[in-house]
């Protein structure tokens, strides 16, 4: 016997009925995009690996620890599983020339991959939805951004998302932040761990980020980049705060959010929770004005935010939002496979008419008996079983059995065939 093949670690099949939550999620994504005017950009899973040492940063945990990296073996090509799509979607806007006419407002869905600890929540393979908009310099749109995520978590009905926000000013201001920052952690190198010093000089503002409640009277007292912060800046930030305080979005302003890649500037933020555990942003994202010069292209400002789709789901299931499993409207009984050349164009015929219809179809072993069909039909969750008898079909028609609630008091009743607008019409009542 051969041996038995597994999906890769922390790389999961999505079976049903889990795949009609993903499904009902997409569909209120895509919503969503269409009420704000953005639209869909599909790009590579694999991108050259410089996409992301340039993009993200060459000392950054993805490009350091977690990308999927390869040497194409035909050409020689450095190639990447896409550890976060931004990088992408600036690629593709700078290759075609997307802005030549105007900013853009974009969406994408799909696969990311990073090589890290597989646990609930984050995979290795995970899945994100993005919003990015591209060529857009002033603080209204990271507000439209911040909003259309507030109108998400209420659509889905979520409860106990917050906000975090901060600003990272421009470089030159985070280049004065560094020094001052650098000669401070120097100053106290005996309180760092290894990590710290590590990037002490080629990151330290990813230190601020870390998760060793060790250094954390240490990160907290550490200078402040909101302090130097040019006029600009922190009025692009203000404005931010104005318009969220104007659509009535509750944030907290933490000065030690810097988000995890390199290409952010001015607004970051995110969103999260404490019912998922360590894997608490559930959505995150910022300004990136440098990421278009960045990987060799003109510059553009933009801004945009990613979600995790699995770990919004699993939110949805811890606040018993999930959708239930979608059942059809109708469960065909056919006791004679015989039957089948009358029976499978009435049924098309109900769908083309707008009703989901299961037809119950032969085994290895043939029909079945009535009572498994029907034990089959009721377990579908179907409201009416249509039994294609011998009996009726000699006579022209079908009968009609409600399966569930109030439904079922009326009996069984015989329909006519000929007149396929009838039956459907009987069947949705």
């Amino acid at each position: 016997m051969a041996e038995k093949l597994t999906a890769v670690k922390g790389m999961n099949d999505i079976a049903p009925p889990q795949s009609a939550h993903w499904e009902w999620l997409e569909d209120r994504l895509r919503s969503l995009m269409a009420g704000y005017g953005y639209r869909n950009l599909r790009t590579p899973i694999v991108e050259p690996t410089a996409l992301f040492v340039r993009g993200l940063g060459e000392v950054t945990d993805i490009v350091e620890k977690e990308m999927y990296s390869f040497e194409d073996k035909l050409n020689g090509e450095h190639l990447t599983l896409r550890p976060e799509n931004t990088a992408g979607v600036v690629r593709a806007a700078h290759e075609h020339t997307l802005l030549y006419d105007g900013p853009k407002r974009l969406y994408y869905m799909g696969p990311m991959f990073r090589h890290e600890r597989p646990q609930r929540g984050r995979y290795r393979q995970f899945h994100q939805f993005g919003a990015e908009a591209l060529g857009f310099a002033g603080p209204d749109v990271d507000a439209e951004l911040i909003v259309m995520a507030c109108d998400l978590w209420a659509a889905l009905g979520l409860e106990g998302i917050a906000l975090e926000i901060n600003s990272l000013g421009q470089p030159v201001e985070r280049l004065a932040h560094r020094q001052a920052l650098i000669a401070y952690l120097e100053a106290h190198a005996d309180q760092l761990d290894e990590e710290a010093r590590r990037r002490l000089h080629s990151n330290p503002l990813r230190i601020l980020d870390t998760k060793n409640p060790a250094m954390q009277d240490l990160v907290n007292a550490a200078p402040r980049l909101m302090d130097h912060l040019g006029a600009e800046s922190l009025a692009h930030f203000d404005r931010l705060k104005s318009l969220l305080d104007a659509h009535g979005v509750a944030y907290r302003v933490n000065p030690r959010l810097v988000r995890g890649m390199d290409y952010y500037n001015l607004s970051v933020f995110e969103f999260v929770t404490t019912q998922l555990g360590s894997q608490g942003t559930v959505c995150a994202g910022g300004r990136y004005d440098g990421l278009f010069e960045q990987i060799g292209g003109k510059a553009a400002p933009a801004v945009g935010w990613a979600l995790g789709i699995e770990r919004i789901l699993e939110l949805l299931k811890e606040q018993g939002r999930l959708p239930e499993a979608p059942v059809p409207d109708v469960y065909a009984v056919v006791p004679d496979a015989a039957a089948m050349d009358r029976v499978m164009p009435v049924l098309r015929g109900l769908r083309q008419r707008g009703l989901k219809v299961q037809m119950h179809a032969a085994g290895a072993e043939g029909m079945g008996s009535m009572k498994s069909q029907f034990k089959k039909a009721d377990g579908s969750g179907a409201r009416t079983a249509l039994i294609f008898g011998e009996q009726e079909l000699a006579q022209g028609q079908v009968a009609v059995k409600p399966l569930r609630g109030e439904r079922t008091e009326g009996g069984q009743q015989l329909v006519a065939l000929g007149d396929l607008d009838a039956l459907a019409g009987a069947l949705r009542t």
